[in-house]
């Protein structure tokens, strides 16, 4: 089955492993925009908001690397309104509807910055429990999730699904030849940046193309997201990888106080299993979890319907059922 099809049966109540309709919502969910400013910038965003309980839990979430919030994600978002939560799904600066030049420009420090505006925004929303926030990330936003919640006390829970962990192992393991190449166009593009220019390489590529994700299988992985029609274009500013290897919110964990989740591909191609594990256990009131899928299957079949499960039970049990409420 296609991820283009299984998305089709998570809006359609399908179960995506026998295909039978699933057991109807707990409850309906409208969508409204939501914008709010990041240094200066509109961030836009999408809020989910159940039809009850009167003051739900609220989600926050935003895309992986190079990604746009309509990649793979609105079937999280609505999966998660119709069990009770609010949702409030925003793409990051130069991406998607919010500002931001050049396009596509990938900057963990201006992705974490846009989390942190995105909590100011949240606190402020009428009709949901900001006192009941869950952070939710997947991939690289999975490691952003985990170094905001280091120095956010007041956040309720963490979700981080296959997350980019650690920048200097991951730029290692593509081997000394990427590592040098990459440094070379970061600094071409970065001098370029000061007359208002860029030099740009794929996002995803195969094994044999240069691109800042060119694990077997990612390229496709990638793709199989991008909805039909999306003015998304696979290349981003290249000075991304002279921030990359600095980047390591896996050695933030133990600074993360509250209930997290941690799901982790045995066969994930993209980061690796044991930086993963490595971080999850450091953390104080960590629940960490092994399935064996790769990188990308958290968006398709039945490890979507499986990894939800687990997601679940776990605010279930730390943040409560909005069914309680």
């Amino acid at each position: 089955m296609s991820r283009e099809e299984s998305a089709w049966r998570h809006r359609e109540g399908v179960d995506a492993t026998t295909g039978e309709q699933r057991r109807p919502s707990r409850y309906e969910f409208s969508t409204v925009s939501v914008r709010f400013d990041s240094d200066g910038q509109r961030c836009v965003g999408t809020l989910y908001r159940p039809d009850r309980p009167k003051n739900p839990p609220l989600v926050l979430m935003s895309p992986g690397f190079g990604s746009e919030a309509e990649f793979g994600l609105p079937a999280y978002a609505e999966r998660f309104a119709e069990r009770g939560y609010a949702v409030f799904l925003f793409d990051h600066r130069h991406f998607g509807e919010s500002e931001g030049k050049p396009r596509n420009l990938v900057s963990p420090a201006k992705q974490i910055a846009d989390w942190r505006a995105a909590i100011e925004r949240v606190d402020d929303l009428d009709g949901v429990d900001s006192d009941r926030l869950i952070l939710w990330g997947a991939s690289f936003a999975g490691g952003h999730v985990l170094e905001v919640a280091a120095g956010e006390p007041h956040v309720a829970a963490v979700i981080s699904q296959v997350p980019f962990v650690d920048g200097r192992s991951t730029t290692l393991a593509k081997g000394l030849g990427f590592a040098v190449k990459g440094l070379a166009l970061g600094v071409v593009d970065k001098l370029l940046s000061v007359v208002g220019r860029s030099k740009t390489l794929p996002i995803v590529g195969t094994p044999e193309e240069f691109a800042v994700i060119n694990e077997p299988g990612a390229k496709t992985g990638f793709f199989d997201l991008v909805p039909p029609g999306s003015e998304w274009e696979n290349e981003t500013p290249a000075r991304v990888l002279l921030s990359i290897p600095g980047y390591r919110p896996g050695t933030k964990t133990e600074e993360v106080h509250c209930p997290t989740l941690v799901v982790a591909g045995e066969h994930d191609e993209i980061v690796s299993l044991s930086d993963v594990e490595s971080a999850a256990e450091k953390l104080p009131n960590g629940t960490f979890l092994r399935l064996p899928v790769g990188h990308f299957d958290i968006y398709g079949d039945e490890t979507f319907e499986e990894s939800l499960a687990h997601q679940f039970a776990f605010l279930d049990r730390v943040v409560g059922d909005p069914a309680d409420d």
